[in-house]
């Protein structure tokens, strides 16, 4: 993936990811969330039937469930995405299954929660730590990835564009430590996603994946429209 900004959005079947892709071509990712599937075996088989049409695939959670972290790992190693999302207590163990079946390209984020305070953190998002509230430094953070080889934040959730100061203290704090990949999630929609991607970009980010779901969906067809999508691809950022 060489682009500056790549959107990582839904798509109600194969169908509506081609017409997504077909859009967008290498400025998209299509999120599969395995907390909609009730096995591991048939969100390969989604996942599966994405790749063959050549749609890049982000495995997600779901909504950030920290239960789902292990089902993420699973289905990733059978199908080797584009992309993975994941809880930062389990983003090393998920990087190593990658590492060990040689799918060097695949990026894997580490789920990173603001605390409401610019510069503190939480990384307790797995399904038992996340009961603990207990804030790092955005700097400690960052190390921590970086020290296992993870380089790509997932911040999560961010409210939009209301909070911009403490994306502002994670992109720098995880460019300090050579993360080169941000991936601002949740609120994001056609009208504030300028705004946050150019945020991270003026604060170093080499790579941003804004996460644009629901805000993109129409209620009534539960496809991704086309046209939002097109709207994404034709801003510009310094």
């Amino acid at each position: 993936m060489k682009q500056k900004v790549i959107f990582n959005v839904l798509a109600k079947d194969a169908d509506n990811a081609k017409e997504l892709v077909e859009a967008a071509g290498d400025r998209v990712l299509v999120g599969i969330m395995v907390k909609n599937f009730p096995t591991v075996e048939l969100a390969i088989e989604q996942v599966k039937k994405y790749k063959e049409n050549n749609i890049p695939v982000s495995v997600g959670l779901g909504a950030g469930d920290p239960a789902m972290w292990k089902k993420v790992a699973d289905v990733s190693a059978k199908t080797l995405p584009e992309h993975i999302n994941q809880v930062f207590p389990a983003a090393g163990y998920t990087l190593g299954r990658m590492d060990q079946l040689e799918a060097s390209n695949t990026i894997v984020n580490a789920l990173i929660e603001p605390s409401g305070i610019p510069g503190s953190v939480y990384i307790s998002t797995g399904p038992i730590s996340s009961d603990f509230k207990e804030k790092v430094s955005c700097e400690m953070a960052a190390a921590m990835l970086a020290e296992i080889g993870v380089d790509s934040v997932k911040f999560y959730p961010i409210g939009g564009d209301k909070h911009l100061e403490e994306i502002e203290a994670m992109v720098k704090a995880a460019v300090n430590a050579g993360l080169k990949i941000f991936e601002p999630t949740g609120g994001i929609d056609v009208e504030n996603v300028h705004r946050i991607v150019q945020t991270c970009l003026d604060n170093g980010a080499e790579m941003v994946i804004p996460h644009l779901y629901t805000s993109l969906v129409d209620k009534e067809t539960g496809k991704t429209e086309v046209e939002k999508m097109k709207k994404l691809i034709q801003l510009e950022w310094n």
